[in-house]
């Protein structure tokens, strides 16, 4: 076991089903790092962040946090031990307004008003416009700006670990870099972040390391330009 990770996936198998969604898939992401899954269509990389929080049940291997083996450990349970997750969907709580969805992420922690009002400074130093929209109901908000809240509200929980999948889909250039420049600082708070994306691009600017898989396994990892070097001249660059 690697003493500085705090997460380590081990011959990890999982299926969608009677398919094959996971084949042997083993990693680690340091205390502090920023790792990023990327590789084609199908590959395993929704997957892998999807076992590693217990929304795909693990049929073999280990996933291990911060030393202690969470397979089977339901999410409610994973967000208090210190993992969030930012689903691709972005999923909000669209009749909800922009305040009481950052608020909900910090429901675990409504005793600590002091800490949840500094933590909400800190989302408004990194996204500005959240603080403009507090008021307006989160369904009216642009793509960008959902995807802004979801890794707001995800903050707000005060995670050990922030699982992203694909943070910059469908969203334009100006907005990739401010969402990337986001997920840059919110290591400076404690966090360790573990990205799927296809824009391998963008994400070669922040990332520490990465990992290409093929068929639900891990085929090459190294730098970022190293794997961008990999995948270049493929659908993955953008």
């Amino acid at each position: 076991m690697d003493s500085g990770a705090i997460l380590e996936l081990v011959d990890v198998r999982a299926k969608y089903g009677l398919v094959s969604a996971l084949d042997g898939l083993s990693f680690s992401v340091g205390r502090g790092e920023i790792a990023a899954l990327i590789g084609p269509h199908g590959a395993g990389k929704s997957a892998a962040l999807k076992a590693i929080c217990g929304l795909l049940p693990v049929t073999g291997g280990e996933v291990r946090f911060e030393g202690a083996m969470v397979n089977g450990v339901p999410m409610e349970r994973l967000v208090v031990a210190g993992i969030a997750y930012v689903d691709e969907k972005r999923l909000i709580f669209p009749s909800m307004s922009v305040a009481d969805n950052l608020l909900l992420g910090a429901y675990r922690r409504r005793g600590s008003t002091g800490g949840v009002k500094a933590d909400l400074s800190t989302v408004f130093q990194l996204f500005p416009v959240l603080e403009e929209r507090l008021g307006q109901t989160a369904g009216t908000l642009s793509g960008g700006e959902k995807q802004m809240l979801a890794i707001g509200r995800a903050f707000m929980s005060r995670p050990k670990l922030l699982l992203l999948d694909c943070p910059s889909l469908r969203l334009a250039p100006i907005l990739v870099r401010k969402v990337m420049g986001a997920i840059s600082e919110l290591r400076q708070h404690g966090i360790t972040t573990l990205l799927v994306e296809q824009n391998v691009k963008a994400v070669s600017h922040i990332a520490d390391r990465g990992y290409f898989l093929e068929g639900g396994r891990v085929v090459a990892s190294g730098s970022p330009a190293e794997l961008l070097s990999r995948s270049n001249g493929s659908r993955l660059v953008s």
